[in-house]
């Protein structure tokens, strides 16, 4: 039973090598306009989605674009031997979920006050390797 178990978590380390992740916590955007970027390269492969990135008139995409290339820098710290190229890697996951927000006050007419929400958001990108093509 413990060689069974060994070959399970050798299973998974192996899996795991194969996915890289980079998390981009409290982001001054709205998770609104961020998840309109992200939109964009979800699913694509790295080279495209850098390329979307960079062309992109969005603020947000600046952000994103230094977080894929952290991602893709993971993924080539877990596999020194393989090459970015041959690994076809593709934008697996990404998910923007929202952060702490600052609540502020802004005056209005006849003494109210009104409410402001600057929102903030987490972004965590997923990055895999593609070795469907090697089989």
């Amino acid at each position: 039973m413990g060689s069974r178990k060994k070959q399970m978590a050798d299973a998974i380390k192996e899996a795991k090598k194969e996915i890289a992740f980079a998390k981009l916590n409290n982001c001054p955007t709205s998770p609104r306009k961020m998840r309109l970027v992200a939109d964009l390269v979800r699913g694509e492969r790295v080279e495209k989605a850098l390329n979307i990135l960079k062309f992109s008139q969005k603020e947000a995409s600046n952000r994103l674009e230094t977080l894929l290339l952290s991602a893709i820098a993971n993924w080539q710290a877990k596999n020194e031997d393989a090459s970015i190229e041959e690994a076809e890697l593709f934008v697996k996951e990404i998910r923007v979920d929202g952060g702490s927000m600052l609540k502020r006050l802004r005056p209005a007419p006849q003494g109210r006050a009104h409410r402001i929400r600057k929102r903030s958001n987490h972004v965590t990108l997923v990055v895999g390797a593609n070795n469907n093509t090697q089989s």
